[in-house]
């Protein structure tokens, strides 16, 4: 039996196996067998997480990471979850090769999902002019005119990355003002190849084989019209990916695991939650990774009480998740 298994390999997961191998915890990483290593595995230039004065590319950050870890004792395993056990003192995760690991402990960090439009065109077009990810598909649109739909940081940079691409690029926005960061709105409205749509939804997505175009409301006076665009990339948020946990762990009205206060600790003893999974409103690589440590330090905490106490009922704030000083 583990001493403890971490769900999840983005910053969160494998800063906290980090943490975790370096406390000779000797963690397994359940790493997925398709979306190894997060959320930043489809991003291109990571310049503000700190160490990288330059930049540094997503999967570049996440190869590093996972060395580290590894490097340190770690165990990776490219497998998918199916399944968890959480009550109880032993928690048993079940992986789709049908395999059932058992532990001591459990780190959640299996961060969140791609928000899609919820439109019959959308999952119709996957894969045929239809994307989620500019830095996986970008390439096949070379000189096209494509669509990005969305206001926030991830469509500004989605579209300024297909800007090397595309050879239009527009932009689609429910509202008259971005909820972008300055200046990646300042990097958008200084490119030449981005045009902007205000005050306009997606209603449909047309196309038989490929995506011909995108159909348009007005949020201000509900007028129709259409756009003529070979691609749309959807970039609306994230969802945080709680499906293992429904009816386990107690969540929060955003949708993400609850924890208690500044700690990792969810409803459950001896479970523990980080990064954007427990996070709806930072979502940052940095943030998520120092969620990671917090959520090592407190499994680290919580096994050393129950060695300690020599049964797994000793799960108070002064032990389970606080150093001595600060409990003292």
């Amino acid at each position: 039996m583990r001493q403890v298994i971490i769900v999840g390999s983005g910053p969160a997961g494998y800063t906290a196996a980090i943490y975790a191998a370096r406390a000779n915890l000797e963690p397994l990483v359940v790493a997925s067998s398709v979306e190894a290593g997060g959320e930043l595995m489809n991003t291109t230039d990571v310049e503000n997480f700190p160490g990288f004065p330059d930049g540094i590319q997503g999967p570049e950050l996440m190869e590093k990471m996972q060395a580290q870890a590894e490097r340190f004792g770690a165990e990776v395993l490219y497998d998918d979850v199916v399944s968890l056990e959480l009550e109880g003192d032993v928690k048993r995760v079940t992986l789709g090769s049908g395999t059932v690991h058992e532990a001591e402990s459990i780190i959640i960090a299996t961060g969140s999902a791609y928000r899609k439009l919820g439109l019959p065109g959308e999952e119709r077009l996957s894969g045929h002019g239809v994307s989620w990810c500019a830095t996986c598909d970008g390439f096949f649109f070379r000189e096209r005119v494509i669509a990005v739909v969305g206001g926030g940081d991830s469509a500004m940079e989605e579209a300024t990355f297909l800007t090397r691409f595309a050879s239009k690029v527009y932009v689609i926005h429910r509202r008259d003002s971005l909820r972008a960061s300055k200046i990646m709105q300042e990097r958008a409205f200084a490119n030449e190849k981005i045009e902007f749509v205000w005050n306009a939804e997606v209603v449909d997505i047309l196309g038989e084989d490929t995506v011909t175009g995108v159909k348009l409301r007005s949020t201000v006076d509900g007028t129709e019209s259409e756009l003529a665009v070979e691609g749309v990339f959807v970039a609306i948020g994230n969802d945080p990916r709680v499906h293992l946990v429904h009816d386990q762990l107690e969540l929060t009205p955003e949708g993400t695991i609850k924890v208690d206060g500044r700690s990792s600790r969810t409803s459950l003893p001896g479970v523990f939650a980080a990064g954007d999974v427990i996070d709806p409103t930072y979502r940052q690589a940095v943030t998520a990774a120092a969620s990671g440590t917090v959520a090592a330090l407190d499994a680290e905490h919580y096994l050393a009480a129950r060695g300690e106490a020599g049964a797994p009922d000793v799960y108070d704030d002064e032990i389970s998740g606080r150093p001595e000083a600060d409990a003292a």
